[in-house]
Formats: structure tokens, C-alpha cells, sequence
């Protein structure tokens, strides 16, 4: 895991590209994959992060569950029926897919994250830490990025206060993220989310993908 950022020396008027922070595009497109125990926020802070850099895009999930008020098909996440998500995995359509707490499947539409990558862009993903193990296996030189709370407790609010879940789901949420957190070493880097402030954790993984981008040999992804 990295805790320290590298800064870049000054810059210099010498005619070549522009600065990363610039660029629209990339020689080498990353895949960012963010993740952390459920209610941590990851889906706000990304975006937020996409809000304002547009070269970064994020990967749009699949997944069977329901609709919760408020969500849109196609921006949140893709809607499907169960067997719309079985012939997606027969086709070999997904990155990576799986059930999650026991309920419902997700996946990685594969064509999705191959499109932004070929463009030139980074794609980003949101995804539970089994998800990121996935991919992880899959693409070795992937960006993984662990989402914290301030704590556990603070954990434990935000869920309370999505008001979808009962008091046993509760529970196991939360020995769910309790475990998640503690295998957060696994990762590239970890941040924290603190409550009210999502914009400054998506500066922070603009932060690193600056850094990553200056990275000497660069991450080759192969999707």
C-alpha cells in the first residue's frame, strides 16, 4: 500500500504534451477500481471525481437488485432481470461478476470498460471488495483504491440512514465492512471519506491518478 505521493518537478516550457491534469487522453489508460464497504460512499465520491475531470469515465455496474427511489437505469447502475444477467455471463460479457451479501448479482460489463480504455480515457469502477479481488486477479496492473470511514460507527450511521435495510442486514453489513477494512493492505492506496466531504476525497484520488500517470514504467491494462 502507498501513503506518500511523489510531486513532479517544476513545470518547463519546452513544447512538449501538456501536464496529465491536462490531457483529455492518455497513452496508457489506467483502470481505477474503487472500493470499500458498502455505504463508505464510493458512487458519490466518483461521481463527484467524473463531475469535475472528464477524462476520467466511470463504468456503469450491472446488477439485479432493485431500483432504490431516486436511482436511474443506465447511470447508477444497469438494471437487469435475472436472466437478462445470466445471458450477459453466458456470453461472456462481464469483467468480473458475483452476488454480493448474499442477494444479488453485479458485474462489469467487459465491452463497457474495453470502449473507454480504447478511447484514451481512464476508466473508473465502483465496486465491492470482492469485486476488486476479481479484477485485480484479471487485470494485475489495475489501480486499486480502498475507500475508509472515519469509523466504523460513522459506518454504521450512514446505513442506518439509507432506511433499506433491517436490523439483521444491518449487522451484517457490518461485519461485512469490519473484515473488508482490515484487508485494506491489499491495496495500491487508502483513503478516507469523512462525513460532508466527498469532494475532497475524489480530490484525493485525482491526486493519485496525477501521480500514477507519472509512474516510470507505466500501468500497461490489458482487458
Amino acid at each position: 500500500m502507498t501513503d506518500e505521493l511523489t510531486s513532479p518537478g517544476p513545470a518547463t516550457d519546452t513544447g512538449e504534451a501538456p501536464e496529465p491534469d491536462k490531457r483529455m487522453t492518455f497513452p496508457n489508460p489506467m483502470l481505477v477500481v474503487v472500493s470499500g464497504p458498502s455505504g463508505v460512499g464510493k458512487s458519490t465520491i466518483v461521481a463527484e471525481l467524473a463531475a469535475r475531470r472528464p477524462q476520467v469515465v466511470p463504468i456503469v455496474t450491472a446488477t439485479t437488485r432493485p431500483r432504490r427511489p431516486g436511482e436511474i437505469d443506465k447511470v447508477h447502475y444497469h438494471f437487469l432481470s435475472a436472466e437478462e444477467f445470466d445471458r450477459l455471463r453466458a456470453e461472456d460479457g462481464l469483467l468480473e461478476s458475483a452476488v454480493v451479501h448474499g442477494k444479488h448479482w453485479y458485474g462489469v460489463p467487459i465491452g463497457q470498460v474495453r470502449g473507454i480504455l480504447a478511447a484514451g480515457r481512464d476508466a473508473i469502477l465502483t465496486i465491492d471488495p470482492q469485486g476488486a479481488r476479481s479484477v485485480r486477479a484479471k487485470v494485475p496492473d489495475a489501480l486499486l483504491i480502498f475507500v475508509m470511514p472515519p469509523s466504523i460507527e460513522d459506518l454504521a450511521a450512514r446505513l442506518a440512514e439509507r432506511g433499506s435495510e433491517d436490523a439483521a442486514s444491518l449487522a451484517s453489513r457490518r461485519r461485512s465492512a469490519e473484515a473488508e477494512m482490515a484487508a485494506s493492505g491489499d491495496y495500491d492506496y487508502v483513503i478516507v471519506n469523512e462525513t460532508g466531504h466527498p469532494d475532497a476525497a475524489a480530490d484525493r484520488i485525482w491526486e493519485i491518478i496525477q501521480a500514477e500517470v507519472r509512474r516510470d514504467p507505466p500501468r500497461r491494462v490489458q482487458v
